[in-house]
């Protein structure tokens, strides 16, 4: 039935589903990278996550990730060069940093100074997000981290060296040293598992804020805030927290029994959209072997194995496996980093992803607005407050 201003009336349409939290809902088409959950199989590009990882710089990924193509080693050398220039921050930024409270989230200060490069007052991230901007915001992210981390302490700001690459200069403007090779490959092979994944909480919400016309510092900003969220990207802290409170492998046994006759859920295992186990911690479980020491690994194998064994015995129906959160822990505590320092450090890696979907997205862009089902009444009846 229309009605007189050409409306259809709700009664006539057809009821929409009511998919949990979007699940299997199709909200945008992307060739950037695509998880094949019951596989356990993670795509860049074409690419296979193992064909990358180890092999391929984080860099190669960024700019696979922006163009849909590896570089050559001239254009990779340019895309080098730019990070560089590009990684000193404004001075702006470093004020507003330098304003948090030192016990403010690192997350918190990330999100902060991501706006604040957005309000710069110059026409640097005002167009239309491009490449150009894409780049620099992602040779910047690893300076807020580290400004926010120095100041805190009560130290300065280090600055950056342009011959560093991504991995080396957020620890070296992290610590104040040349970082060793020991501590910035597995940063990198961390950084290159965790660039993309697919429609995630954060990368859907860069996406939305991008359809609507936004600027990309809006758009990032956005998807950082997404990602502190402890059921998306805020868990790795608590895998650390785990393995740190069970202590030694001779208490993996008891302290899980204990947890989880509580109904305590274990950090670091089940994942939305993976029914296998995920790709990204099979590689991470590798480079914890060699960046932990022996005694930190042997924890975290004894407890992967055994929280493994208990979660399928007691919910036998559940597909519950590692997640890339469980050894992520592990490597970057190895490679020096405090637990609240982790999940930032996973945005330092996805900023990549967040920036190639919003370029993707204004490359075509609709404005992305669901409908939604209304429950609530429609007819009450308004009543002054006196007679209340």
């Amino acid at each position: 039935m229309t009605g007189s201003n050409g409306s259809t009336a709700v009664s006539d349409q057809p009821a929409l589903p009511k998919p949990e939290g979007l699940e299997g809902v199709v909200a945008a088409s992307t060739a950037l990278s695509h998880v094949f959950g019951e596989e356990g199989k993670l795509v860049y590009r074409g690419y296979d996550i193992h064909e990358l990882a180890g092999n391929a710089s984080f860099e190669e990924v960024a700019y696979l990730l922006w163009n849909g193509r590896l570089p050559t080693q001239d254009e990779l050398k340019d895309l080098l060069l730019t990070l560089g220039e590009e990684r000193s921050l404004p001075g702006h930024v470093i004020d507003v940093i330098r304003a948090l409270p030192g016990d403010a989230h690192p997350m918190d200060a990330l999100r902060t100074g991501a706006s604040a490069l957005g309000a710069g007052g110059g026409d640097q991230f005002d167009d239309e997000p491009d490449l150009d901007e894409a780049i620099a915001l992602t040779a910047m992210f690893p300076g807020i981290l580290a400004a926010f981390f120095r100041l805190r302490q009560g130290l300065e700001p280090v600055a950056p060296k342009p011959e560093h690459n991504t991995a080396q200069s957020y620890l070296h403007q992290l610590f104040g040293r040349e970082p060793e090779d020991r501590h910035w490959r597995p940063l990198e092979v961390y950084l290159t598992l965790l660039a993309d994944h697919g429609m995630n909480a954060s990368t859907f919400t860069a996406r939305v804020i991008a359809s609507t016309g936004s600027d990309l510092c809006s758009s990032i900003t956005g998807a950082v805030g997404a990602l502190k969220g402890p059921l998306h990207g805020g868990a790795p802290s608590k895998v650390l927290d785990m393995l740190e409170a069970i202590g030694s492998a001779e208490n993996v046994d008891s302290w899980l029994t204990d947890a989880l006759d509580r109904g305590e859920r274990l950090m670091g295992f089940g994942h939305r959209v993976y029914k296998a186990e995920d790709p990204r911690a099979e590689i991470l479980r590798g480079m914890a072997a060699e960046a932990s020491t022996p005694e930190f690994f042997e924890l975290s194998r004894r407890t992967e194995e055994r929280a493994l064994e208990m979660l399928h015995e007691r919910k036998p129906g559940r597909r519950l496996y590692t997640n890339v959160e469980f050894y992520s822990a592990a490597v970057l505590s190895a490679v020096g980093l405090p637990g609240d320092m982790f999940t930032p450090t996973f945005a330092v890696s996805r900023v990549t992803g967040w920036t190639a979907h919003v370029l993707e997205q204004v490359a075509n862009n609709r404005l992305i607005r669901p409908q939604s089902e209304f429950v609530g009444p429609t007819d009450r009846k308004f009543v002054a407050i006196e007679a209340r």
